[in-house]
């Protein structure tokens, strides 16, 4: 599987970009979630076929239009939120403490100290939780 053909899809300066612009609109979910799925495509831990999932979903996010503008109120991140969920529940075993650590320091970094310990980070590390458990059944 050659990952090539699907990181041209993904690049870090639109992550970055994508991520500078709609911090405050996409919210904490689509945010962390993000990043998340970066720092797990940037580690060697991870294995290729979950970097091709990561590849597409981080793709998606970063592309002007989909299928709900990202400039609508409210509802605009919903399907990239969506993308994300199913690509981080798809690669959950790739994320670990590392991975994790390095996304809520940057969730700091861009949202405040208080996001890290917010409802919504919680229930994304307990979904984390979940499918590494639904993986060892």
């Amino acid at each position: 599987m050659d990952p090539t053909k699907y990181e041209k899809y993904f690049s870090t300066d639109g992550f970055w970009s994508k991520l500078k612009k709609g911090t405050k609109k996409a919210g904490s979910k689509v945010i962390y979630t993000g990043l998340l799925l970066f720092y797990a495509v940037e580690s060697p831990r991870t294995p290729l076929k979950a970097k091709v999932q990561i590849y597409g979903a981080l793709g998606y996010l970063i592309l002007p239009l989909d299928i709900i503008p990202d400039l609508l109120p409210i509802v605009g991140y919903v399907d990239d939120l969506s993308a994300l969920g199913l690509a981080l529940a798809a690669v959950a075993k790739s994320i670990d403490a590392d991975v994790k650590l390095k996304a809520k320091n940057k969730l700091r970094d861009l949202l405040g100290d208080d996001v890290v310990n917010s409802k919504d980070i919680i229930d994304i590390d307990g979904q984390l939780v979940e499918e590494k458990e639904k993986e060892t059944e």
